[in-house]
């Protein structure tokens, strides 16, 4: 039996540890797919195009955008981001696929509830502001600026909380994975996620 097809939004602030939790839900969950967007900022040294995103220009993206190719699209930290319409489409025709990941910003949540109200949105928050530095200092990739940037854009994503079905706080990584885990679980349980297989069910056991 197929699992419900599910669209799961995740956001947090830069540093609060959304690309590590999004990586091992992958893992626990091989028919979920993730939602590789497209983006006009550079890559970093681990990224791969195709894989983490598709990096483009900003005339590319431009057109992409005139098009409507886009099923949400954002402008964050001096970039960039938008989600192919396409990409979705071809998920939910592929019966091994049993929901995207969508790795967003508070923006692009709300363009995609906007569109898909059934969409699960779930906000990371880092355990403390100090602790948020911490961590965006200790990435050792950018300057100092884009660290301040960052951290002010966090006070600003923090106050859209009220947005988001769940709030999931990463101060453990394994705690807070196990708590995404646990919405995953109780999402595919839900009564209007089944109902087709109840009735299913009523209709075959009538003689």
């Amino acid at each position: 039996m197929s699992d419900p097809f599910l669209l799961l939004i995740l956001s947090s602030p830069s540093g609060a540890g959304k690309t590590t939790l999004t990586r091992k839900l992958r893992e626990k969950f091989p028919n979920l797919r993730f939602s590789v967007s497209h983006t006009t900022r550079k890559p970093r040294a681990t990224e791969e195009n195709g894989r983490d995103y598709h990096f483009i220009n900003r005339k590319d993206f431009d057109e992409l955008v005139e098009r409507e190719a886009f099923l949400e699209w954002a402008h964050v930290h001096e970039n960039c981001y938008g989600t192919s319409l396409g990409e979705i489409e071809r998920a939910k025709a592929d019966p091994q696929c049993a929901g995207i990941i969508f790795d967003i910003d508070y923006q692009g949540a709300r363009q995609i509830r906007a569109k898909v109200p059934e969409a699960i949105a779930v906000f990371i928050l880092p355990p403390s502001m100090i602790e948020l530095e911490r961590r965006l200092k200790g990435r050792n990739s950018e300057t100092e600026e884009m660290v301040r940037k960052r951290f002010a854009a966090a006070q600003v994503e923090i106050e859209h909380y009220g947005f988001f079905d769940y709030l999931v706080v990463n101060d453990e990584i394994d705690k807070a994975f196990g708590d995404l885990e646990g919405i995953i679980l109780a999402e595919r349980s839900r009564r209007h996620r089944r109902a087709e297989l109840a009735e299913r069910l009523l209709r075959a056991g009538k003689l």
